[in-house]
């Protein structure tokens, strides 16, 4: 990453011929609904700096905040819909106690479409992502189901997100063999916390035409130093619902691993003269596979913060330093295959450079 980006320095996405901004603006903090959200006067305070500095990829979910993320969204990009990339996403379930009101299948997602279209205030949504592979549907049934919403000019583009890596290659391949709409986004979770991604997924996109869009970037808050050991007793429930602390302990950021992570995070923040936030950030876009990691602030004060992260620029020790704090084993075959012996009787005496 060079330092000086700006908020209108736009990236394709994907394969495609579409411009967004290097931050994705996320919402699902607009709506007090789950207990620790923005209002709607300070929800449209974060949506006004974001646009006003140049801002346009926009990111919410059908069921964020219960619905009214998308709500929200609707009044807000009123007078700027056009110039706007909206991206929301389908899968969550919409009414308790029915089976067909969540999931991948093509009912819960022309449903779901059409729910967001009306809250949204809009004709078309920009870039649809099925939210989260549920193991049941056939990829078929997806893709030939988003060729349609395509078809029909109510969503544009598609992407997929928390998807294994295999099933996304196979629905990309699919995709360009029968001529359907295809995927041009991976949304994953993706941080100096959360590194595993690296081992298939990334690689995965970069190699079938998706641009990688990170949620979560900050470890749900753990990266900006906030917690400490004492937070490490908290008692979690599989709910978004309740504070920060709660998701942060849900989603497995908040352990002892993490918080050492952090620390690393801190002293080469007070090196460099930039908060935890803004490092964590910009570590994320210092990966060419990324496109733009999605940043959720709660209040415009940390969205401004969030925003310097694309002015941070680091030396190799720097790097160094995060990299090792945060490092995993990238596991079978890519540790046996970059080891001496591997190499040696692939390629003997050779030296072949790769594309990347």
């Amino acid at each position: 990453m060079s330092a000086g980006l700006t908020l209108d320095t736009y990236r394709l996405l994907g394969r495609s011929g579409l411009r967004i901004s290097p931050l994705s603006l996320g919402t699902m903090t607009f709506g007090a609904d789950w207990g620790w959200g923005a209002d709607k006067d300070e929800a449209r305070k974060i949506f006004d700096t974001y646009v006003e500095r140049g801002g346009n990829f926009i990111d919410t979910a059908s069921q964020y905040t219960n619905g009214t993320s998308e709500q929200l969204l609707g009044e807000f990009t009123a007078d700027n819909r056009e110039s706007l990339v909206l991206a929301t996403k389908y899968t969550m379930l919409r009414r308790p106690g029915d089976p067909n009101s969540g999931g991948n299948h093509r009912k819960s997602m022309f449903a779901s479409v059409e729910a967001s279209l009306r809250r949204l205030n809009t004709d078309y949504i920009d870039m649809l992502y099925l939210h989260a592979w549920d193991f049941l549907t056939p990829v078929e049934e997806i893709l030939r189901a988003m060729d349609d919403l395509v078809r029909a000019g109510k969503v544009l583009y598609v992407g997929i997100s928390d998807a294994p890596a295999w099933q996304v290659s196979r629905m990309q391949a699919i995709a360009d063999l029968r001529g359907w709409s295809p995927l041009i986004a991976l949304q994953i979770e993706y941080s100096l916390i959360e590194r595993t991604v690296e081992r298939d997924l990334i690689p995965m996109a970069r190699e079938m035409g998706l641009g990688v869009i990170p949620w979560s970037p900050l470890a749900s808050g753990v990266l900006t130093g906030k917690y400490s050991s004492a937070d490490l007793a908290h008692n979690a429930e599989a709910s978004p619902e309740g504070s920060r602390k709660n998701v942060a302990a849900a989603n497995g950021s908040l352990t002892a691993r993490g918080l050492a992570i952090a620390d690393v995070v801190k002293a080469v923040a007070a090196q460099l003269g930039k908060t935890p936030s803004q490092v964590a950030l910009a570590w994320t876009l210092r990966n060419p596979g990324v496109t733009a990691p999605i940043i959720g602030a709660r209040t415009a004060a940390q969205l401004e913060d969030n925003l310097g992260a694309l002015d941070v620029e680091f030396d190799a020790e720097q790097v160094a330093r995060l990299e090792q704090a945060s490092a995993v084993d990238l596991g079978f075959p890519h540790e046996f295959l970059a080891r001496p012996m591997a190499q040696s009787v692939t390629f003997g005496d050779l030296k072949v450079r790769g594309r990347n």
